[in-house]
């Protein structure tokens, strides 16, 4: 029985000892250490893009008679790219011609009738003039001098109608000719230019095909323009500014590295995503560039001379601003509140208040982590 009893009571002794030895026996962990010349950088993902992206049609409807580019091609500033049939228009602007000169033969007419009429009117004035002399001598009756008043009234009624009518041909004759610039214009429509120097991107239609008003012919971008478009994390686009640098890399290219500045930030947060768009002109880009191509970017924000940057998986309770991590003080593991600042793109965010003088920061807690714990540093990775 006292056998048993000590049996017993040495295993009750072990269970403890080893309960004791596992709670108590000290933790190995690793702190953060400050780091020299800290890099804040900004991590995102988007496309390859163009600002200056056109998609051209005809302003005309007609069948599509041809098409001189394709997609790939190069064009310059007032290149013809396709043409439609225009033979009914031609027709159109040949109608429009013959009532022109026909307004021009009526405008010559109506000149001549005002030139007429002066005459008549200076011959009728001369008359009147004689007759109202002869009358005042007697030597002609009172009537005739009236009947020359009369006449002479008569023709100025006929100049100012001659020079009415000439005004109206003059008007029509105008009208004609708007006729003749709208129809010459319209013809000028059957042809698609370049509106810039470009790069084709797409071709939607081919030849012999009725195309409508404003129907996509030909998607172009201005190669000058190409940017890259990447969202951002609203948790870090407040860091974001106007020219800041930033480095690039193009899936199809993963080994190479561009330059870029950052040249608009969105007004407008995607609602669901919950993130901002930036665009990033490109310095030292491929010539060749295609869009939609994604693409990784990595935005410079600032720099520190020295910085405590903490894993945001040692943080807990974190709400953009503040949070707790694990610190090793005097040999023990103790909660500690800090602030915290800017972040990198390598998922750290930068200490800037709250740590106890002397303090150590855990960078990755380990299992079995409690407050007062006993605690041995280990080498930092």
């Amino acid at each position: 029985m006292q056998k048993a009893w000590f049996i017993g009571a040495v295993a009750v002794l072990a269970i403890g000892a080893g309960v004791l030895f596992m709670t108590e026996r000290p933790l190995t962990v690793t702190v953060v250490e400050p780091e020299p010349d800290v890099a804040l950088r900004i991590y995102g993902l988007g496309t390859v893009e163009a600002r200056v992206l056109t998609r051209v049609g005809f302003e005309v409807s007609a069948t599509l008679l041809s098409l001189s580019a394709d997609a790939g091609d190069r064009v310059a500033k007032g290149q013809v790219l396709g043409a439609l049939h225009q033979g009914e228009q031609e027709a159109r602007v040949a109608r429009a011609h013959a009532a022109v000169a026909a307004s021009h033969a009526n405008q010559a007419k109506a000149e001549a009738s005002v030139v007429r009429a002066r005459a008549i009117l200076a011959q009728r004035e001369t008359a009147n003039l004689r007759l109202l002399e002869l009358s005042r001598q007697e030597a002609a009756s009172l009537q005739r001098a009236e009947e020359a008043q009369r006449d002479e009234d008569v023709a100025r009624a006929d100049v100012a109608v001659a020079e009415a009518e000439r005004d109206v041909i003059r008007a029509q004759a105008a009208d004609a000719a708007a006729a003749l610039q709208l129809e010459e214009t319209l013809l000028a429509h059957h042809r698609l230019f370049a509106p810039f120097d470009a790069v084709i991107v797409a071709r939607h239609a081919e030849t012999g095909a009725v195309v409508r008003a404003g129907d996509p012919i030909f998607t172009l971008i201005d190669p000058a323009t190409i940017w890259i478009q990447a969202y951002i994390d609203e948790e870090r686009a407040g860091q974001l500014a106007l020219g800041q640098p930033g480095t690039i890399r193009l899936r199809s290219q993963p080994a190479g590295e561009f330059h870029g500045t950052i040249a608009r930030i969105g007004l407008e947060s995607d609602r669901v995503n919950e993130e901002r768009r930036v665009w990033l002109t490109c310095t030292d880009c491929p010539a060749e560039m295609f869009l939609g191509e994604q693409a990784e970017v990595r935005i410079l924000t600032g720099t520190r001379a020295s910085a405590l940057m903490v894993p945001e998986e040692a943080i807990s309770g974190f709400d953009g601003f503040q949070g707790q991590v694990w610190t090793v003080q005097d040999g023990r593991l103790v909660r500690a509140q800090l602030t915290f600042g800017a972040r990198d793109d390598r998922g750290r965010i930068e200490v800037t208040g709250g740590l106890p003088e002397g303090a150590q920061i855990v960078a990755n807690p380990p299992q079995g982590a409690d407050e007062g714990r006993l605690a041995r540093i280990g080498d930092t990775p």
